[in-house]
């Protein structure tokens, strides 16, 4: 859709490009497209110049072919992330209990309520400003968002009858946060970006809560970096459970999945 005012979008392109904006074509189109004046593509420009992440600018980010809301803080669903959705999706029965914690913008919690049929399904996270967030992308979804650490705000009801948890936690370890790229580092929340030491504490923490909030025969599934993926599997099986690696070289992916034993 064309702009409703004259602009230079070659200009615009150059100058994205030079910010060292990799695809600086779909980003220009992007801007001109939500821009209403040129004074609005203007301070759009100018923020986008200065490092502030291309979603937060136009209030949404595309995942898993939706479109989710996503505000000012608030960390951006990444397109690996496809791969979480598809591992939980595939070890998941039907009309499952799901909760999806450290939701973020609820964007894996909306994407699995496109592909599955829960009988229940809930989001949790501890940034206030994320729940707002994923409050607005369920809306509507039948799906029920908390505000706390990890398992902390569910109803005690679901305890050891959840048939899938989700977790896209933060697992980047604390020394590598400084090396992120400033969009992330100096735009989301800390807490959805630091793991700890090794990058797995809070994976830990999510492991272990699993064991008790599943059913039997129920699974927990996760996001990580290839390279953390055999240290995962070794806690959760120090924990009972059974775990299982899905890479996707294309998506830059990997997913753990565990199961309880029945």
């Amino acid at each position: 859709m064309a702009p409703p005012f004259p602009t230079d979008r070659p200009a615009l392109v150059r100058r994205l490009r030079a910010a060292g904006c990799v695809y600086a074509e779909d980003e220009a189109d992007l801007l001109l497209a939500a821009a209403d004046s040129p004074a609005a593509l203007a301070g759009l420009t100018e923020r986008r110049v200065a490092g502030e992440p291309l979603e937060h600018l136009l209030g949404w980010a595309e995942f898993c072919g939706l479109r989710i809301a996503v505000a000012p803080g608030v960390f951006v669903p990444r397109g690996r992330t496809a791969l979480l959705v598809e591992a939980a999706a595939a070890v998941t029965g039907p009309a499952p209990a799901v909760v999806d914690l450290c939701c973020g913008s609820g964007g894996t919690t909306v994407a699995l309520a496109h592909r599955l049929a829960p009988r229940w399904l809930a989001a949790a996270d501890i940034d206030p400003a994320a729940v707002a967030c994923a409050r607005r992308n369920l809306a509507g979804l039948a799906a029920e968002v908390f505000e706390g650490d990890l398992f902390t705000p569910l109803p005690p009801r679901w305890r050891g009858r959840l048939d899938l948890v989700v977790a896209n936690a933060p697992y980047v370890p604390t020394a590598a946060v400084a090396l992120m790229p400033a969009e992330a580092r100096l735009h989301e929340a800390p807490v959805a970006l630091d793991g700890g030491p090794d990058g797995l504490a809070v994976l830990r923490r999510v492991a272990a809560g699993a064991v008790r909030w599943l059913a039997p025969g129920g699974h927990l599934a996760v996001e990580v970096s290839a390279v953390q993926a055999d240290a995962l599997c070794a806690a959760l099986r120090a924990l009972g459970l059974v775990p299982s690696v899905r890479h996707d070289e294309d998506l830059d992916a990997t997913a753990v999945t565990a199961r309880r034993p029945a």
